[in-house]
């Protein structure tokens, strides 16, 4: 085996073992909530014209991680179709909503002093006569 392939055989490795417990989850919890529908689309559509030049190539490592990220980004889209009204996907837009709310009702409270109020804040003391 030369260098550049090892190389390749590890790096496949490592980048299709990073995805696996992103898969493992979301098939888990059935909760795709967080994902983009347009980047899940986006993805297959590159996988599958980045296909036609992986092809070309001579079989090796490249081979073996563009199929994995073309099943992994596949069963993503399926799956986003399939969970989306699930009770995890529900759970998660409720957790959300509330999330919004909180930060919405956070940037209301008047825990910010406008710029007048910082300078009477931060001003120096009065001279006491």
């Amino acid at each position: 085996m030369n260098t550049p392939l090892i190389a390749g055989t590890i790096s496949t490795i490592i980048f299709a073992t990073s995805m696996l417990p992103m898969l493992i989850k979301a098939r888990r919890t059935r909760d795709l909530a967080s994902y983009s529908l347009g980047n899940i689309l986006l993805s297959n559509l590159g996988n599958l014209v980045h296909s036609v030049y992986v092809l070309s190539l001579p079989a090796g490592p490249l081979w073996a991680l563009h199929g994995f990220y073309l099943v992994s980004m596949g069963l993503l889209l399926v799956w986003y179709i399939r969970f989306r009204g699930s009770a995890g996907a529900a759970l998660a837009r409720q957790t959300y909503t509330r999330a919004l709310a909180h930060r919405s009702a956070w940037s209301a409270m008047p825990h910010r002093l406008a710029p007048r109020e910082m300078q009477r804040f931060f001003a120096a003391p009065a001279a006491i006569s």
